[in-house]
């Protein structure tokens, strides 16, 4: 295991941080406790330079200004795996945006690898096995047990030495450009919060539901919400989605009703069947103008020429991705093929013009999608 040393005092942060930013590359990655809390929140921050790991105790800190500097230094590289959760996490809690990204899961997209796991590569390339259970433990929890320290280490100990290998490949290829462009676009994610009204917009299936339901749904959602942040508990702990939407779409007046239909275990009902009773009874004594509405997005409608172009295209673009070595999804997507097809651009600089393409989207397949379309 690498050397690692806890950080424990914004003073240890700005020395640490301050022999960081000798470094040309660092790996870094997070923990959190989105399974056990409410809010979540970072609980652990780890940082691999190219001799010694350091462990963050964010609990213990003050002043993140040098780990912010760090982050934001665009000469040092930064290496996350699958960094999402890491940017939502940074922006939302210290609203950092990290400078010169290196992310190894979407390097592997490049590379058409199929198992990009941190755990899976971790075992490919240096053969350490991840014990998975780690990422549901409660990261919050002081102090921290010996084999979670491990783990925690585990995690940044072998990232440079992945980016190496990864970064290599992708240079033959010609395709650290393309990963790269891919980075800048994981760095602008923002966090956006899951509790803003109206909820139901954050849940999938509402799109599909009638008005009634959706009023249903809604204060459903608002008292599981209301529940769970009493007990600080996440939401699924509380009542899953599933259970939501069999109390939207069944509307049981009765408690017993909601367990005899499987919505609600007994325990549950005991606890929060009479809230769920008010919710849905409130909702069903709206009149119908309060009823909410889902926001709908407007598409123009699909002719016989657009969805022509839109079978070509993705004709064209499973055989590419076969050619090219990338999934199809990523190579380029459902929604933007749509989009292409509605457009239906005629050069490479209107295709370029477009929203959400990006410039190796157009190297790769450019020529191909013209051709396509016929132009």
């Amino acid at each position: 295991m690498l050397n690692f040393k806890f950080i424990e005092s914004d003073g240890e942060l700005e020395t640490v941080c301050k022999g960081l930013a000798r470094e040309k590359i660092i790996g870094v990655d997070l923990e959190a406790d989105s399974m056990h809390c409410f809010k979540e929140k970072v609980c652990l921050i780890q940082i691999a330079g190219s001799d010694q790991a350091f462990l963050v105790d964010p609990f213990l800190i003050n002043d993140f200004s040098p780990f912010i500097r760090l982050l934001e230094n665009q000469d040092i590289v930064k290496i996350f795996h699958g960094a999402d959760f890491d940017v939502r996490s940074l922006d939302r809690e210290m609203g950092v945006r990290i400078e010169n990204l290196f992310d190894t899961e979407i390097a592997c997209r490049f590379l058409n690898v199929r198992e990009r796991g941190l755990g899976a590569l971790l075992k490919e390339h240096f053969n350490v096995y991840v014990d998975k259970k780690f990422q549901k433990v409660d990261w919050s929890r002081r102090p921290l047990k010996e084999d979670m320290v491990a783990y925690s280490v585990g995690d940044v100990a072998h990232l440079i030495a992945l980016h190496d290998r990864i970064k290599e490949r992708l240079e033959k290829m010609n395709r650290f450009s393309w990963a790269k462009e891919e980075f800048e676009a994981q760095a602008s994610v923002k966090y956006e919060s899951n509790h803003q009204l109206p909820l139901f917009k954050k849940f999938k299936g509402a799109g599909k539901m009638d008005n009634r339901s959706l009023a249903v749904l809604e204060n459903l959602l608002q008292v599981r919400m209301d529940i769970a942040e009493k007990k600080d508990l996440p939401l699924f702990k509380i009542m899953s989605s599933q259970s939501l939407m069999i109390l939207a779409t069944h509307r049981p007046k009765a408690v017993e009703t909601m367990i005899s239909i499987k919505a609600l275990s007994k325990k549950q009902a005991d606890m929060y069947g009479h809230l769920c009773q008010e919710a849905i009874s409130s909702a069903l004594a709206l009149a119908h103008g309060e009823l909410p509405s889902y926001p709908k997005t407007r598409m123009p409608k699909k002719n016989p020429q657009v969805l022509e172009r839109i079978d070509l295209l993705k004709k064209m673009r499973d055989k590419l991705s076969i050619s090219i070595g990338m999934e199809p999804g990523f190579l380029i997507n459902n929604t933007l093929i749509s989009a292409i097809a509605f457009e239906n651009p005629g050069t490479l600089a209107a295709l370029g013009n477009m929203e959400n393409i990006r410039n190796w989207q157009l190297e790769a397949l450019g020529e191909d999608i013209l051709k396509t379309l016929g132009h």
